[in-house]
């Protein structure tokens, strides 16, 4: 029985992840650097507290007068180990924020109480992420309504979703297998039934699983785009040089220049916000005439729009 329950027992989730193995250890080192102190300061003030007890009521304790390599000693010591703790930190979050450019991108929404994701061949899915195994995958994560938070434990791996922004994150899954999925951001009245999986797959069961015909005629993000590009007359505006709104041809990952002298890299967030919210900055050379699409699309339709836009001008 014993053997049984400390065989299941598991202070963490197991590590499905590149990012897992790293972040574990920053944890454990936090644990142990924690430890040492809640046993170190006390045990001092034990030891001083004896050594340095008055021995009758009238003993005159002798004046201290400092010293100067222990206040230097208990200065640069916490500072030093704050910095390591700084660096390495900071190190692990710059990678978790550097998706590999090999990256599978993946449309997140976050709705009470659900998540939708959308794949880049069309596949929709709700509480359910499918991914294959050894393969860099990036979310691109916003909300429709509240704050939310996408949370993987097994990939140890969180990001808020934000309403009206773009927020990204990546993985590469390094087992396969069903993992939790959680919201973990308090999001209303049923936020603990908003729950899901992520499946992890083998390359091929994954191309099989692309395949199935449960997508009810989904069309690709890029093919969704094209047709609402059309269908709203953006090409009526963004139809290459003389149009009245700027070129759209290999826009995304450009610097864009704006009339106030400020600039921008057209990225999947200028690019949305040039969509819902067009007057907040003007592109240089033209005016503020493009309208407003907030409420007219929906999340979902702004991502497909986004798709078809990163096409334009690349061969």
């Amino acid at each position: 029985m014993w053997e049984t329950l400390f065989r299941d027992f598991s202070f963490l989730p197991e590590q499905a992840s590149e990012h897992a193995g790293q972040v574990d250890l920053l944890y454990f080192f936090c644990v142990a650097l924690t430890a040492v102190f809640t046993v170190l300061i006390p045990a001092v003030m034990v030891f001083v507290a004896i050594k340095f007890k008055r021995k009758s009521d009238d003993e005159v304790p002798k004046p201290v007068h400092g010293s100067l390599p222990l206040e230097i000693a208990w200065s640069v010591i916490p500072f030093v180990v704050t910095m390591v703790l700084f660096g390495w930190g900071a190190v692990l979050f710059f990678n978790y924020s550097s998706p590999p450019p090999n990256s599978l991108d993946v449309h997140v929404v976050g709705k009470q109480w659900m998540w939708k994701i959308q794949h880049p061949e069309g596949k929709r899915e709700i509480n359910q992420l499918h991914v294959p195994v050894n393969q860099p995958i990036r979310l691109i994560i916003t909300s429709e309504d509240v704050l939310h938070s996408f949370y993987l434990p097994v990939f140890r791996i969180k990001r808020d979703a934000v309403p009206g922004r773009y927020q990204t994150m990546w993985f590469e899954a390094t087992k396969t297998g069903e993992f939790h999925l959680f919201c973990a951001e308090y999001c209303g009245t049923e936020h603990s039934l908003m729950i899901g999986s992520v499946i992890v797959m083998s390359p091929e069961e994954y191309d099989q699983w692309l395949q199935t015909d449960d997508q009810d005629g989904s069309e690709t993000p890029v093919a969704a785009g094209e047709r609402l590009f059309s269908e709203l007359r953006c090409n009526s505006c963004h139809n290459g040089a003389g149009g009245n709104g700027p070129s759209l041809d290999s826009l995304y990952r450009t610097r864009v220049a704006f009339t106030d002298g400020t600039n921008a890299i057209a990225d999947e967030s200028y690019i949305r916000e040039s969509i819902v919210d067009p007057r907040r900055h003007t592109v240089a050379g033209f005016g503020p005439m493009m309208p407003t699409f907030q409420g007219q699309v929906s999340e979902e339709q702004v991502f497909e729009l986004i798709s078809y836009i990163k096409t334009l001008g690349v061969e």
